[in-house]
């Protein structure tokens, strides 16, 4: 960081600032402060962590656009301005057609610079770690829009911790009986899943040194809310015994041959759940960039554990995902800007196209919640590749997202190499093969009954008219 211009940064914030507190009795100048030393963890460049410090320098303080300019540039100003604007966007609570309309300008914004919206997540981190001393109806404005819309672009970015941390600070404000029950219930669970993980790190350890493969252990503790959640799944009905990976053991290693070196050794020491399987996300990475080995085997006395194998680099990608610095670092180095939305996010370009053709609100505003903040399942062709499809997605979507005319002419589907109904609901991890038929051409227009994507809907009422 250079320090110059984070001192420069901060004395201009605090003299803008000058005389305001928080409503927690707090200088003002502690926020910005706050948001910039996130940023700086994130291992974002020096415009945007004093952007960060600057960020509510105008809106909130005394200073004026053209004073940032003056002190800071063009590119410092632009994105103070960027997040001026998307603080002013609340999409929870209001009508369908602001819903829109603010939602339209938030990915717009997001479309110029993603930046602004790296910034934007450090400022609500912070907010909702101070929720407490706002109303009580601003407690539950910030906490449903923060899992609404805060948590899922966290998810999508691929940021998985930042994602964990906001749906853990929103969880007791909107469901607040439903946290106390479950913190006090999983209290002693967690104690012995930590004990016991803590006794198989020391093994797993053991057994990789005997293997001559480097390699640092952790251990992940789930988060409540996704514990929640997973609690309310039918297979699982509200029975947190039947939670198995409350703890998981993450083997970070140097290189991806040794990720492969420590799966062999792992399988060799305990046995693989048959019936959970390996997911090797490094062969076939998320679309959001999160790469990584995930097996569950049978530790002692018969209790299933999950281990996540991976580099450090992508450790570093997994948590922080898009702010990554290594990510950035090998985006510069061939010549591009690293915060265009185009080179890691088509969805957000996908989204900016879409506002120019659509003029239905609520089109616009399925395509949004449905496809976009959706919570997303990851399916495979026959041939490994990855399809990123939101809950709900069918075989036909499915078809739809390969190719239109793979969609067009379907007849049929196997998951899993097993026959079902093109409104089948596809599960993360399905493998699906389309059955076709070449001498059809139109799609069937009963098919948009539950279809789920934008992009297959689209394409069947486009197709069925040609």
């Amino acid at each position: 960081m250079d320090q110059i211009l984070y001192k420069k940064a901060l004395d201009f914030a605090t003299f803008a600032h000058t005389g305001q507190r928080r409503l927690s009795g707090e200088l003002y100048i502690t926020h910005p402060m706050i948001v910039a030393n996130t940023l700086k963890e994130w291992h974002l460049d020096d415009i945007t962590v004093a952007a960060g410090l600057l960020h509510d320098s105008i809106e909130e303080g005394g200073a004026k656009r053209e004073d940032i300019v003056k002190e800071f540039g063009e590119d410092v100003a632009k994105l103070v301005d960027g997040v001026t604007v998307v603080s002013h966007i609340h999409l929870t609570g209001s009508k369908s057609e602001e819903f829109v309309e603010n939602s339209r300008k938030m990915f717009l914004v997001m479309a110029r610079d993603l930046r602004v919206v790296l910034i934007k997540l450090a400022d609500r981190l912070h907010n909702m770690q101070t929720l407490k001393y706002l109303t009580r109806q601003r407690q539950l404005r910030n906490a449903q829009e923060t899992l609404e819309i805060h948590a899922p672009l966290a998810e999508r970015l691929g940021m998985g911790e930042i994602k964990g941390q906001l749906e853990d600070l929103a969880f007791p404000y909107l469901y607040p009986e439903e946290f106390t029950k479950l913190k006090k219930d999983s209290q002693n669970l967690y104690k012995s899943a930590e004990k016991y993980i803590q006794d198989f790190k020391s093994k797993l350890l053991q057994l990789l040194l005997s293997k001559h493969v480097a390699a640092q252990i952790d251990v992940r503790r789930k988060h409540l809310y996704s514990l929640w959640r997973k609690l309310q799944r039918p297979e699982i009905d509200g029975d947190v015994h039947k939670i198995y990976d409350l703890f998981a053991a993450r083997v970070l290693v140097s290189t991806v041959e040794d990720c492969y070196l420590a799966l062999g050794a792992i399988h060799g020491a305990w046995h693989p759940v048959p019936y959970l399987g390996v997911s090797d996300f490094i062969a076939n990475p998320k679309p959001n960039g999160y790469r990584s080995i995930h097996t569950k085997i049978f530790g002692s006395e018969g209790k299933i554990v999950e281990i996540q194998i991976r580099t450090h680099l992508m450790h570093e990608q997994a948590e922080m995902g898009l702010a990554a610095h290594w990510q950035y670092s090998e985006i510069k180095s061939k010549g591009k800007s690293p915060f265009a939305s185009e080179n890691k996010l088509p969805w957000v370009k996908q989204l900016v196209a879409w506002q120019k053709e659509m003029t239905s609100s609520q089109e616009y505003l399925d395509a949004l919640k449905f496809d976009t903040l959706s919570h997303r399942n990851l399916v495979f062709s026959p041939v490994g590749d990855v399809y990123d499809l939101p809950h709900a997605a069918t075989p036909i979507d499915y078809a739809y997202a390969v190719h239109t005319d793979l969609g067009n002419q379907a007849v049929g589907a196997k998951v899993n190499n097993k026959m079902v109904s093109l409104e089948h609901k596809l599960q993360n991890g399905d493998v699906v093969e389309i059955i076709t038929d070449r001498k059809r051409t139109k799609p069937n227009l009963d098919w948009l009954k539950f279809v789920v994507t934008t992009v297959a809907k689209r394409e069947i009422v486009k197709n069925s008219k040609s």
